[in-house]
């Protein structure tokens, strides 16, 4: 009996130091093993579990050992304890610890048992309840759709959905406006920062890629933080950029003023669509949608009749010494803030999307504005007494992403999570959009929106370069030249333009207070001349002699003379300025303006008939049909060999193609759900500003070189445009998804 003694006792210290072993081998692989390793390993307790149930029925499975030399149970603590201990016995080392550990003592201890086996389960019921999840959301997202539809019918159209019209139409023009700035504004701002062709060209297609990462960035965030709020943040960022680049006065700090005025007001599109969408009815969506992109036409309007009648007004201007100059240039920048400002407190007093709302779980929110809007309709048309007779309205169930954010972090720690956390839900959010059910959509108006932008964008800029190319031509068809003239003491106190001097002759001449415009002077001779307060562009003295002459108050610089000879020659008191390669831009300003007022204003017809028409024969039909006709406009640009027909050209061009971008905004709006709607929209804008600045840099390119190439690119274009939109579903007479 002692020795049986001493062996109970050595029997269980042993258990006990295993046990303990075990338990600190279990914390060690909770922490380390991965999921893969936890599946593995519960499967194999699973098949241990039944290992040793099938082992628990037999008679010698025992704490205790009896009188008969067998074992017999016992059901007190410790005993249960060696029992469970003893299943591991006939096994090696490793497989003992670890199978006495996983069998466990399931009775007392045993919020431990199968704790592995436990999160197998936990894991496929949670992969099973996001699927359900998942199916409850579809299925809430469509009842929501056909209750949403019969709320805006009973809500009507009417007072509310006119005034958010306006409001939203002033976001709109906003982008229109900022179009046309940075070309306006070119001709006199490259005089002020003495701007190279390199730094013009920079700033005339940095604003395109500002709006293209706008465009991506609040289209994202419209979709999580809301539509109101998000375009409220993106006007007021443009808004204040927009007045900052009125002022700066360096070529870099004009340029990231323009650069983040553009990713502000690239949100306006995506957002401004989507947003009023989901205030209108089934049967007026499409016409009211295209009426609201007559703003951009205004916008473009309102930018041509500002910058003629502000800019060429040279005296609307003020400099404090010579550091700082404010000429009226930067006057017409400022004045073109004021529709994104006036934007900002008309959207102040709108309400959120109701649909926003809805698809966030917000029933009383949602509620409460449809309400209004019903109360304000009913109210305007004569019908106070009628009530909102909805209750209640379905919502979207939500998934809770709980996020630990902890007691005592520093609030820019606790920033950095919220906008982290923010960043990865709108990306998965924008993964989506090439999610098996839509990837062939995206993909589809992908393709639509490049070779629609690539070719409308290309010849825009195109038509008014081919203009300036074609200006120049018939600038130096009216040159004069004259050939071995001898002049000598005369005075020259009025303007010499557009002439060429060779091999004259200039004894003791004065060229005093006077402006020299695209003048060149070749092999002449200067002999004690004097030139004094003399101001010129596009003019060179080539292979020319100057002995003893003084050049005093001038901007005659030497790198305007070329290859020339300086004997007993002096420089004194040089103008500061830089030096213009052209003055054509400055002589034909109201022309440019008048030629941008009339292609903005040729779009009208177009408007008016997509208006008119999109409920009527349908989106794809329209979209299709606009690109094709463009693409046939495209090859009367052969026959546009002078001024005026190219000008008529453009009209005839931007008349028929805003058709197409009316439709394609209207499509996209509705093939899209609500929860991704903004999201899509933003990417395939930012995919249209990509595709302006290819198409910009490709066509100016063949500027007065060849017009076949800029028509065959816009041509094609268009017809595989129109060709993949009619691959696409259309959307009319459908409701809001």
């Amino acid at each position: 009996m002692d020795d049986d003694g001493r062996y109970r006792d050595g029997r269980s210290d042993f258990i006990r130091g295993a046990k303990d072993i075990a338990k600190v081998a279990k914390k060690q692989v909770g922490k380390k093993v991965g999921r893969g390793v936890d599946k593995m390993a519960d499967e194999y307790v699973k098949r241990s579990y039944k290992r040793f149930e099938e082992e628990d029925d037999d008679d010698d499975y025992a704490g205790v050992p009896g009188n008969d030399g067998g074992y017999h149970r016992n059901d007190s603590r410790a005993n249960d304890d060696e029992g469970h201990s003893d299943s591991t016995e006939g096994h090696d080392e490793d497989d003992e610890i670890y199978e006495g550990e996983y069998q466990g003592i399931p009775r007392a201890d045993s919020g431990k048992a199968g704790g592995m086996d436990g999160l197998a389960v936990a894991e496929a019921q949670q992969f099973r309840d996001l699927s359900a999840f998942e199916g409850e959301v579809k299925k809430d997202r469509e009842e929501l759709a056909q209750q949403y539809e019969t709320i805006l019918q009973e809500c009507g159209h009417g007072k509310f959905q006119w005034t958010l019209y306006f409001v939203l139409g002033l976001a709109l023009m906003a982008d229109g406006v900022e179009i046309f700035v940075v070309g306006f504004v070119l001709p006199s701002a490259e005089k002020d920062m003495c701007l190279s062709e390199p730094n013009k060209g920079m700033l005339g297609l940095i604003v395109y890629l500002g709006m293209m990462v706008g465009a991506f960035v609040w289209g994202g965030l419209a979709d999580r933080i809301g539509r109101r709020q998000t375009l409220l943040i993106s006007l007021s960022i443009n808004s204040v950029f927009a007045f900052f680049s009125s002022f700066v006065q360096g070529y870099s700090s004009f340029l990231f003023c323009r650069l983040a005025s553009g990713v502000g007001i690239g949100g306006s599109i995506p957002i401004v669509f989507s947003y009023y969408s989901e205030f209108l009815a089934q049967e007026k969506r499409g016409e009211h949608l295209s009426w609201l992109c007559m703003f951009w036409m205004i916008g473009g309007i309102y930018a041509s009749a500002m910058a003629w009648a502000i800019i060429p007004h040279y005296g609307w201007s003020f400099q404090m010494g010579s550091a700082y100059q404010f000429h009226s240039w930067r006057v017409f920048v400022l004045v073109c803030a004021f529709p994104s400002v006036a934007a900002i407190c008309a959207l102040s007093t709108m309400p959120e999307s109701p649909r926003f709302y809805l698809e966030n779980g917000k029933h009383d929110e949602a509620w409460m504005i449809l309400k209004q809007v019903h109360d304000t309709n009913m109210r305007a048309k004569g019908y106070p007494e009628r009530v909102f007779s909805v209750t209640t309205i379905k919502t979207v169930k939500q998934f809770d992403e709980l996020m630990n954010m902890g007691d005592s972090g520093a609030w820019h720690e606790k920033w950095r999570l919220k906008l982290s956390a923010l960043f990865h839900q709108v990306w998965r959010n924008f993964q989506t959009i090439f999610s098996p059910e839509y990837r062939r959509t995206t993909y589809m108006m992908m393709a639509v929106w490049f070779s629609m932008s690539f070719s409308y964008y290309g010849l825009t800029v195109w038509f008014p370069d081919m203009i300036k190319y074609l200006q120049k031509q018939e600038y130096a068809s009216r040159t004069k030249v004259f050939v071995k003239e001898k002049v000598e003491h005369v005075t020259f106190n009025f303007t010499l333009e557009n002439q060429v001097h060779r091999q004259g002759q200039y004894f003791n001449d004065k060229f005093m207070n006077m402006k020299m415009r695209s003048m060149v002077f070749e092999d002449s001779l200067f002999e004690e001349c004097y030139f004094e307060d003399i101001t010129s562009s596009n003019t060179f003295f080539k292979n020319c002699t100057f002995i003893a002459t003084l050049f005093y108050n001038t901007d005659l610089f030497k790198y305007r003379l070329i290859n020339c000879k300086l004997i007993n020659s002096t420089f004194l008191h040089n103008k500061e300025g830089c030096l213009l390669s052209d003055v054509s831009d400055e002589n034909n300003a109201y022309m440019v303006y008048f030629v941008s007022f009339l292609g903005t204003l040729a779009v009208l017809p177009g408007n008016i008939v997509s208006a008119l028409l999109m409920d009527k024969i349908g989106r794809l039909r329209m979209l299709a049909g606009s690109s094709v006709i463009s693409c046939i406009s495209c090859f009367f640009l052969s026959f546009g060999n002078s001024e005026s027909a190219m000008i008529a050209l453009l009209c005839l061009f931007g008349g028929i193609s805003i058709a197409s971008w009316n439709a394609l905004d209207v499509l996209t709006v509705e093939l899209y759900p609500s929860h991704k709607r903004t999201t899509a929209f933003g990417f395939l804008n930012a995919l249209c500003k990509l595709a302006a600045v290819l198409g910009i840099s490709i066509f100016t390119s063949f500027v007065g070189i060849t017009k076949a190439v800029p028509i065959l690119f816009a041509s094609g274009a268009l017809a595989a445009g129109s060709f993949l939109a009619l691959k696409l579903p259309e959307t009319r007479g459908q409701v809001l998804q």
